[in-house]
């Protein structure tokens, strides 16, 4: 099901079917605004499961369809590297002075060292720490949620939840949070989505955040020890010594981590429920299909459409011959409705079997370090959510990012007839 309108994904649906195989370009940043993105990959999958697209606004690129194929690019970092100096983890190649190092676009070992300085911020024990501010902020945005009055989901709660999250994590000024996710938006915002013209832009921008985050870095590194994301960094040997490009880059990918999976899901959750109303009364008869819902929220909305990986050898793929320096993306939003590997995969289903069975954090080195974390808050939140709202509709289109990468949502209007 998609929130397309008919007319619009029916043609989608037959422009999928009779275009030229080697014609499709599945970068185009408006299939994933529209929601018609689903007929595409469905023909990928089918007729050209690693397909090669000779011509796009991002160049050439190989597009990896199909969760096995996916996950065998996603665990062979000898093969396909993520490094920023080759191209990075995106279809979007920035000019070489503006490209930025962090360890998501690295190789091992220096991608390894600069992983475990911050890892610790999600260890078990301090997710036990962090589970009651958690729910005491759930509970607070929630309670101040209007009643019968329409409002946007996505500002007043999936914004504002992970934004407080991200300033916690950081031990970011709370009053300067909105900064985070500014901050965020720009660094991957398409280049003709309206909010960045120009890679001068987005890097003169960025430069605020340098200059921000530098202070706090200074100060933690000559303070106390303190346990957030920037005393980890500046304490670190691997990190404490970054120019400010890798700087940067660590920071942009520590924001974006930690803001577009769970600020997505949560929007994306809400929304699955109201298109499959079935689900939502089955939920609301056993509140304790939260644990398997919150996966299947990650695998159904794929916050983040796709990674890009850069061949480093010629390499037969699952008989598709890849050449040394091709680009290569692994499409995640097409490997999470592949009906080999994941049942009804086009269902949103409360109660899968195996819902932690999606492609949604990624494998391999680089899966998603916070992918608890992003759970956990889920959790929480439609824990808070059952205990107050008998329901909460939408009530009109929602307006989705142009993007090929961030799969997200920037307004969904809602009501709650009434509280419990």
């Amino acid at each position: 099901m998609n929130d397309a309108p008919i007319d619009l994904f029916a043609e989608a649906a037959e422009a999928a079917r009779t275009t030229p195989i080697d014609k499709i370009d599945v970068s185009q940043p408006s299939i994933y605004q529209n929601d018609t993105w689903r007929p595409w990959f469905a023909r990928l999958r089918e007729d050209a499961p690693i397909h090669y697209c000779a011509e796009s606004r991002f160049g050439a690129f190989w597009s990896v369809t199909r969760y096995k194929d996916i996950m065998a690019v996603d665990t062979n970092h000898k093969v396909f590297s993520s490094d920023s100096q080759l191209g990075g983890i995106t279809i979007r190649d920035a000019p070489m002075s503006f490209r930025r190092p962090s360890f998501i676009s690295m190789d091992p070992p220096l991608h390894d060292d600069q992983r475990r300085a911050v890892s610790p911020i999600v260890a078990p024990t301090n997710l036990v720490n962090l589970e009651k501010l958690i729910r005491e902020r759930s509970q607070k945005i929630l309670d101040s949620l209007p009643i019968n009055e329409e409002f946007n989901w996505v500002e007043k709660v999936s914004v504002e939840l992970t934004t407080q999250m991200l300033a916690t994590l950081f031990d970011f000024p709370f009053e300067d949070r909105h900064l985070l996710t500014y901050w965020s938006d720009i660094a991957t915002a398409d280049l003709l989505s309206g909010k960045v013209s120009s890679e001068e832009e987005r890097n003169e921008i960025l430069q605020q955040c340098v200059k921000y985050m530098r202070a706090l870095f200074k100060q933690r590194e000559n303070g106390p020890p303190r346990f957030d994301l920037l005393s980890m960094m500046a304490r670190d040997p691997s990190t404490r010594d970054m120019d400010d490009k890798m700087f940067l880059g660590n920071c942009i990918l520590l924001i974006v981590g930690g803001n577009d999976t769970t600020r997505n899901s949560i929007s994306g959750g809400l929304l699955a429920l109201n298109q499959y109303r079935d689900q939502y009364d089955k939920l609301r008869a056993n509140p304790a299909l939260i644990e398997t819902m919150v996966p299947e929220i990650v695998r159904w909305q794929t916050p983040l459409a796709h990674m890009r990986r850069t061949a480093v050898e010629d390499f037969n793929l699952n008989g598709a011959a890849i050449k040394k320096g091709d680009k290569v993306v692994m499409w995640y939003i097409s490997g999470n409705r592949d009906e080999e590997m994941i049942e009804n995969a086009d269902d949103f289903i409360i109660d899968r079997a195996r819902p932690r069975q999606h492609l949604s954090f990624g494998f391999g080195i680089h899966r998603c370090v916070g992918n608890r974390l992003a759970e956990m808050q889920l959790k929480i939140l439609w824990e808070e959510i059952l205990a107050r709202f008998p329901e909460i509709n939408v009530t009109g289109p929602v307006k989705r990012v142009f993007s090929n990468f961030v799969h997200g949502i920037e307004e969904i209007p809602v009501i709650i007839p009434r509280r419990h």
